[in-house]
């Protein structure tokens, strides 16, 4: 009959002996405690408690294993997407697309998380955060669309964008960010083909007749104008 007691008793004990061997930096064992921990929790049906042990399991493993972090932060977020916590879900979907970033070093799997992290926080903004969280989106978006242009995905890169361009052309806190959206998506239209860069340059100048003034679009402006003569001189000066 004290089957649950003793369970209790059992998480509390691994996450006493987790802490201690955070204390001692011991971090794999730390990351193991945790994840028994977490283990136990969900045989009792406390999901929140499971997925916070397995949060602290990925934070432990972190410094010792990045993988085994992974694994254990996936777990957290399907704990929590299940139980409809999408913009936690988001906040961890960010750490693993960073473990993947500096860790890893797997920048298409750090794509993927960012963009899910998006999706989820897009998701989201029907509550009363919506500025909040939209930005938070916007920032995900914006470390897929640089990775996008390094790796030459560059009409992924124009896509994201021209997207939160526009997304922040109208908010009066974040328009003095648009012209930069605008430049970096012209720059990989640029790349791509000169002709699209000179259109698309036309669209940005219409939508957003800030842009027109900025230094931005004035050095883009330059820097067609020479490649279309193809003096490196005038675009050398220019940059």
């Amino acid at each position: 009959f004290r089957g649950n007691t003793r369970v209790e008793e059992a998480c509390e004990m691994y996450t006493r002996a987790a802490n201690m061997f955070k204390i001692a930096k011991n971090w794999s064992a730390a990351g193991n405690a945790f994840c028994q921990a977490a283990k136990l929790h969900m045989q009792l049906q406390s999901k929140h408690d499971s997925a916070t042990s397995f949060v602290d399991a990925g934070n432990a493993y972190k410094k010792a294993d990045p993988q085994e972090a992974i694994n254990c932060l996936n777990a957290a977020i399907d704990i929590y997407t299940d139980m409809g916590r999408f913009t936690i879900a988001a906040k961890h979907h960010i750490t693993i697309a960073e473990i993947y970033e500096a860790e890893l070093v797997d920048i298409e799997k750090a794509i993927a998380h960012y963009e899910q992290a998006a999706d989820y926080y897009k998701g989201e903004e029907s509550n009363r955060q919506v500025g909040l969280v939209e930005d938070s989106a916007n920032k995900c978006l914006l470390k897929v669309a640089t990775y996008a242009a390094q790796l030459e995905q560059y009409q992924k890169a124009i896509e994201i964008y021209e997207q939160v361009g526009t997304n922040t052309m109208d908010n009066p806190l974040l328009k003095y960010s648009a012209k930069e959206y605008f430049f970096k998506a012209a720059l990989c239209h640029f790349i791509v083909d000169e002709l699209n860069a000179k259109l698309a340059l036309e669209k940005y100048e219409e939508m957003f007749p800030a842009f027109t003034d900025s230094r931005e679009c004035k050095l883009l402006k330059k820097l067609l104008e020479a490649h279309e003569e193809q003096n490196s001189e005038a675009y050398t000066e220019a940059v």
